[in-house]
């Protein structure tokens, strides 16, 4: 956990205990508390907070926030009503869809609350001056004829580090919790790769700009939108077509394909509609586009910005955009 992060925990918590020792004059004289789920990734404390203002400043709630990692103990905690609306996960990081979401064939009850606007892709990347080298830097291209993963075998040792030798390092997605599928992919490509998850996004781009300053092999599992994509000139490798039968409701992953183009969506609880319909409204109407949201993630993530200064910026500038989403 990085400072920032403990920082606002430990804000949020403080908010907390003074919310609950003066009621009388906070969430009393509010519509009602609404509860966001927190989660690890900046898209989703900045689509958070964007909702939070509104709904603080323009429809008189209260927001407190619920962290949990992404995965099977968020859906958990909204169907026991201790969490209201979660923002930006992406289909197939959560199978659990197919469990709780009517839509997905799911029992109804979560609600699917809609797409986020964004247009998400996930894969295997290498620096582009591996393929074709970097004169400014004084870097010539070592795997100039890798384009997929039936060349990686071939250069597994360029890939590989003190930990993972004779295997060539794959820095697979970081957070268990997202159900990736990197280790069957490694697996059933017949790869002679190690996959290591670090456990962070903090820790995948200090490594990331680490070996990119360094002008050194990489092999890693990264997504867009998001800022590094403008920082590092990076080459998705690519991987088996993508289809149906690539992916299990149940299962997940079972065959070793490239990942799909994803569509993010915001969900939360299916009693939120008749007890706050304003807030159904804002959360069902939110959409943003890659655009806006890397701007803001770039801010935030390589500026080291503030989350609420770097949305309020974006909301000054975007007025007609969130106005539209408030209840007539």
């Amino acid at each position: 956990m990085n400072c920032s992060t403990l920082i606002r925990r430990l804000g949020l918590a403080t908010a907390a205990l003074a919310l609950s020792l003066f009621a009388g004059s906070g969430v009393a004289d509010s519509k009602g508390l609404i509860k966001f789920h927190e989660a690890d990734w900046t898209g989703n404390l900045i689509n958070g907070k964007i909702v939070e203002i509104l709904l603080t400043e323009h429809l008189d709630y209260e927001v407190e926030y619920v962290f949990l990692p992404a995965g099977p103990a968020a859906w958990e905690a909204i169907v026991a009503g201790d969490i209201d609306v979660a923002f930006e996960f992406w289909p197939t990081y959560s199978p659990e869809r197919h469990q709780y979401i009517a839509e997905y064939g799911g029992d109804g009850s979560v609600e699917y609350f809609g797409e986020t606007g964004l247009v998400g892709k996930s894969g295997w990347y290498v620096p582009r001056y591996m393929l074709e080298g970097d004169e400014s830097r004084g870097i010539e291209a070592t795997a100039p004829d890798l384009e997929s993963w039936e060349q990686l075998n071939k250069y597994k040792d360029l890939f590989a580090t003190p930990e993972t030798a004779p295997k060539g390092r794959l820095l697979a997605c970081p957070i268990p919790a997202w159900q990736a599928g990197d280790e069957l992919r490694v697996e059933k490509l017949g790869l002679d790769f190690h996959p290591v998850v670090l456990g962070t996004e903090v820790a995948q781009f200090a490594e990331l700009e680490a070996a990119y300053t360094r002008g050194e092999p990489l092999l890693v599992y990264m997504w867009e939108p998001h800022w590094t994509h403008a920082l590092y000139d990076l080459v998705k490798l690519r991987l088996p077509e993508y289809t149906d039968e690539c992916f299990d409701a149940e299962a997940g992953w079972v065959q070793p394909c490239d990942w799909p183009d994803e569509l993010p969506y915001n969900f939360g609880s299916a009693t939120l509609k008749d007890r706050h319909p304003d807030v159904h409204t804002v959360v069902r109407s939110f959409s943003i586009d890659n655009e806006q949201q890397t701007a803001m993630v770039y801010e935030v993530d390589v500026n080291e910005r503030d989350v609420e200064e770097v949305v309020r910026e974006w909301m000054a500038a975007n007025e007609d955009v969130w106005r539209a989403w408030l209840p007539m």
